[in-house]
């Protein structure tokens, strides 16, 4: 330990002093784009020099800059879907640094095509392998919920993504558990954006600047999880005028404002806005009179989210925003034999500086936050799990014409408590954990000719185990020609956190944290346990095909190894203390370790021209885990959450001579998941008095007898969901959506699970009616 800190402060400073030995030698443009009617940041606009090869993108903050580019008089152009094009005949002399922000004003003239060409520039330019990007049009495309398009509702839509359930569901990445898929807002980690209800999240979707889904094979600059990462960034509010929404339907309600502090007077002016949102759910409620065919009880689903953001902005881009929140999540007596609820709440702030003449990018966040959950059931052990703590990181972006350099360091320091029983009665058992957690990376982006090749190294630092995680990534795309390309991307990775129930667990209402375990086996698969990190490898192989002028293909074939998972142990009948000598540590040990292997191919084929959209999802998937029973032998089991089939299929069209018509359609397909049979019941007898028992007189519990574990197959699943919206405009900035939909449109009966006690058989959501009103000023 002595010697590995001076070697990682040795490595932090040669990070943050590199920039000072790469100079400037021709000129550079930068500057921020911004949309004249909100000042919000024009993202993905694109900005070149005509007649030249020399362009970028702008970023979510709007932010852009082009450099090495030869000294000399140039017409620079900025283009945007919806919005007129810019022109600007520009003189640059040599070493020049030339700063210049644009407000862009919206088009009489709609140019469809300009998004098209946008999105595709972008494939060309950037690896963007297992990567889907997501902005507020894309989540409203899709059949909604009372009109709330929701975060979670697209989620399920993504390739390699499977939902387990609409009630207490959850989702998986690539074979990946719900533990082992980080998510970001705004720079913030929050630890569980799923609401029980499965149909929503914590995010406000009409607050969402884009959201970037990685689904594997993510660079250097994302870690601490080992299957996927969803960074969500939101706006920074209306610099220009007040504005909002107010919403109600049959599941919940909403309302948000945002305006300007200070307004911001022109592209060169600073400015101050804020962002206050609020939804809640009132289904336990309104259930009981509209949905009582469902269960006369009513869903006993109960949420509330607040958020609140100020940003304050400097003349030449750079700002500082600071950020709150507390979501809840509450579910009353499910299926008459628990409660569940969980609470969140943090706050943080994040910074862009543009420095004086450099081409470089500074980007920064510090957060806290805290998760707490519990759960209180007649039938299954009281649980309560903790996490709270902060996160960090600094962020170096460095522009090298069309190549980049991007480094950083992050830090996370947090405190874990689970409670729980065990199987066999007794006291509560607690465990604790305190640990910190720093990451140092670097990324590089290299174009040579028809190849971009992105090499990224990440060196992860757990202080609390003593250990460090060396993890190379890369990513490369060829662009075999302009409508066809090959990519790769690869990785290893590392994650300290394991979850608070197991995986086997087909429902999991209760969600909680663990981090740094040490109670594991000594030994696994016949070797020495040396790590207790949660570990994976990811290779992706993949092409994009343009298909005329807006049809658009891609193929990816992935592997995910997992060499060592952690799981809670359900085999577990002794505390150390107390085990009879010679007790294998399977029936001892908190946890087990087993491995596991995640394989499969996702097909993505879009259309999106004027008026029509169309989205066809196909996955073929494969999962696989084993783990060490008492015997010590390796046993192989197909987990809960393997689905080898799943599709989907989107429509959405607009119409009417003011495009007031919205019409959406989304037709799911899914084979069966994996279930573990009974063959039998048994009397259980639990000598609550010990050798004093009198075993003839006692009555026992019912006992089950259970099969190969997940040996069985749940009927396939499929469900169609519709949607029609209405749009009144009232005024320029003024209008009224009247929304109608339908979940199961044909009345599926969808099984979720079958109660192993009872037989019961619990289905997902029948058909479902739903209306919700929207004012839009």
């Amino acid at each position: 330990m002595k010697l590995r800190q001076p070697i990682i402060y040795s490595i932090l400073w040669l990070f943050l002093l590199f920039p000072v030995f790469l100079n400037a030698q021709e000129s550079t443009v930068r500057g921020f784009i911004y949309e004249e009617e909100t000042g919000e940041p024009a993202i993905f606009s694109n900005v070149y020099l005509k007649g030249t090869t020399y362009g970028a993108s702008t970023d979510n903050n709007g932010y852009f800059l082009i450099s090495r580019i030869p000294p000399g008089n140039y017409q620079l152009m900025v283009t945007y879907l919806g919005y007129d094009t810019i022109q600007l005949s520009v003189q640059l002399a040599p070493d020049e640094v030339f700063n210049q922000n644009f407000l862009l004003k919206k088009s009489s003239v709609n140019l469809e095509t300009v998004t098209v060409n946008a999105e595709r520039i972008e494939a060309r330019t950037e690896t963007k392998t297992s990567v889907v990007k997501i902005t507020p049009k894309e989540i409203r495309q899709i059949p909604s919920v009372g009109g709330q398009a929701d975060f979670a509702q697209y989620l399920q839509v993504v390739p390699g993504v499977i939902f387990t359930g609409d009630q207490g569901g959850q989702f998986y990445v690539r074979g990946g558990s719900p533990i082992q898929n980080k998510v970001i807002l705004d720079g913030m980690t929050v630890y569980n954006p799923f609401h029980s209800i499965g149909l929503f999240s914590v995010f406000e979707t009409d607050l969402i600047r884009s959201a970037d889904v990685y689904t594997g094979g993510y660079n250097a600059d994302q870690g601490g999880r080992i299957s996927s990462i969803m960074d969500i960034t939101y706006k920074d509010g209306n610099k220009k005028q007040f504005s909002g929404a107010v919403g109600a339907s049959t599941f919940g309600a909403k309302a948000l404002i945002e305006g300007p502090i200070s307004k911001q007077k022109s592209p060169e002016s600073g400015s101050a806005s804020f962002i206050l949102s609020f939804k809640n759910s009132y289904l336990e409620q309104s259930s009981k009179a509209l949905y009582s065919y469902i269960d006369e009880d009513g869903l006993p689903f109960n949420f509330s989210d607040f958020y609140g953001k100020i940003s304050i902005n400097a003349g030449n881009g750079s700002k500082v925003s600071f950020f709150g929140f507390s979501f809840n999540d509450n579910v009353n007596n499910y299926k008459a034999i628990s409660s569940f609820g969980w609470n969140s709440y943090g706050g943080g702030a994040n910074f862009v500086v543009i420095p004086g003449k450099s081409p470089v990018l500074i980007e920064g966040i510090f957060a806290y936050s805290q998760y707490e959950s519990s759960i209180s059931s007649a039938a299954l052990n009281n649980k309560r799990s903790l996490i709270n703590g902060f996160n960090g990181g600094l962020d170096f972006t460095y522009f090298l014409g069309k190549n980049s350099l991007k480094y950083g360091i992050s830090v996370e320091g947090y405190r874990t408590e689970y409670e729980y029983n065990l199987i066999t009665g007794g006291k509560k058992n607690n465990l604790t954990e305190n640990t910190t957690q720093l990451g140092l990376y670097a990324k590089y982006k290299a174009t040579f000719g028809k190849f971009i090749i992105e090499p990224g190294f990440r060196l992860q630092w757990y202080a609390s185990l003593s250990e460090i995680s060396p993890e190379p990534r890369l990513a490369i795309k060829y662009n075999v020609t302009d409508k066809f390309r090959l990519k790769f991307a690869g990785g290893m990775y590392s994650q300290n956190f394991i979850a608070a129930t197991s995986d086997r667990d087909v429902v999991n209402l209760f969600y909680g944290f663990l981090s740094g375990p040490e109670n594991l086996p000594q030994t696994f698969d016949g070797d020495d346990v040396t790590s207790k990190l949660q570990k994976s490898d990811h290779l992706i192989l993949g092409t994009e095909i343009e298909i005329g002028k807006y049809l658009n293909l891609n193929i990816e074939g992935y592997y995910k190894y997992f060499p060592q998972l952690t799981n809670i142990n359900r085999f577990k009948l002794f505390n150390e203390t107390n085990a009879p000598p010679g007790t294998p540590d399977v029936q001892k040990k908190d946890f087990i370790i087993e491995k596991g292997n995640a394989y499969g191919v996702d097909l993505s084929m879009q259309y999106d021209y004027k008026k029509f959209y169309v989205w066809f999802v196909y996955s073929l998937g494969f999962v696989d885990r084993q783990y060490e029973n008492v015997q010590g032998e390796m046993v192989s089991y197909t987990p809960h959450f393997d689905r080898r089939h799943n599709m989907n299929f989107i429509l959405s069209y607009i119409t009417g001579s003011k495009k007031q018509w919205e019409f959406s359609v989304r037709w799911n397909f899914g084979t069966g998941f994996p279930f573990t049979q009974v063959q039998g019941y048994y009397e259980h007898l639990t000598f609550p008095d010990g050798v004093n028992n009198d075993y003839v007189i006692e009555n026992g519990q019912l006992g089950l007898i259970y099969g190969e574990l997940f040996n069985g197959r749940l009927p396939t699943y499929h469900r169609l969901d519709i949607d029609m919206k209405r749009n009144f405009y009232l005024g320029a900035n003024t209008k009224l959506v009247f929304d109608l939909s339908i979940i199961n449109l044909y009345n599926r009966e969808n099984i979720f699970y079958v109660d192993l006690v009872t037989s019961e058989i619990v289905y997902q959501l029948p058909f479902m009616p739903s209306i919700g009103l929207s004012l839009y000023f």
